[in-house]
């Protein structure tokens, strides 16, 4: 029993740290975003700045992102292949999140990466067994439920080079998963 229960946690730790995340992410026109998933958004982004629109592929999945900053906040609404909404993310500080739950990431960062630099920060609201109108208008409101996550992109300084990692933590600070984050390929250069 002992043996197996040590079996199942290399084997879940084995699956957690074995995704690599390839995103290529195209911009492109509202009229190309499903309407059903402008729909969801349209009265947020009356008042909104940069409102941009973009087509993601990670593999064999796709998906549509809506980017746009509202208030100080610059936020990422994702939507899969179908339109259905997926989760909000928006940059945060470290300091917006509770001192408890950043012990814990850090801790967990720390004993598994000792020397990091953190890049990003962004609060997470995925649709959680409810209407996504109101993940979003939660999202937006900037409130901290006990169904959020954090995502933390990290570099590593690895063979003399450095390599970057996102990693996902519960509203509690509890490792969810992490990925190895490759540059994107871009097709066109950027100015």
């Amino acid at each position: 029993m002992k043996y197996n229960i040590v079996v199942l946690i290399a084997l879940l730790t084995q699956i957690a740290y074995g995704q690599n995340k390839y995103e290529k992410e195209s911009r492109i026109a509202q009229e190309q975003f499903p309407n059903t998933s402008y729909s969801l958004i349209q009265n947020y982004l009356a008042d909104a700045k940069r409102v941009r629109f973009y087509f993601e592929t990670n593999g064999d999945r796709k998906s549509y992102e809506a980017k746009f900053k509202k208030g100080k906040l610059h936020y990422s609404v994702e939507f899969d292949q179908n339109g259905n909404l997926e989760d909000v993310e928006f940059i945060i500080a470290e300091i917006d999140i509770p001192e408890d739950t950043w012990q814990i990431i850090t801790d967990y960062l720390r004993n598994n990466f000792p020397k990091y630099r953190i890049k990003k920060i962004q609060q997470q609201h995925p649709l959680h067994q409810q209407n996504p109108k109101k993940t979003i208008h939660d999202a937006l409101q900037n409130l901290i439920l006990p169904y959020i996550n954090y995502e933390v992109v990290f570099a590593v300084k690895e063979n003399k080079s450095y390599q970057s990692y996102e990693a996902l933590f519960n509203a509690e600070g509890q490792f969810v998963k992490i990925s190895k984050s490759f540059p994107a390929s871009y097709d066109h250069v950027l100015y």
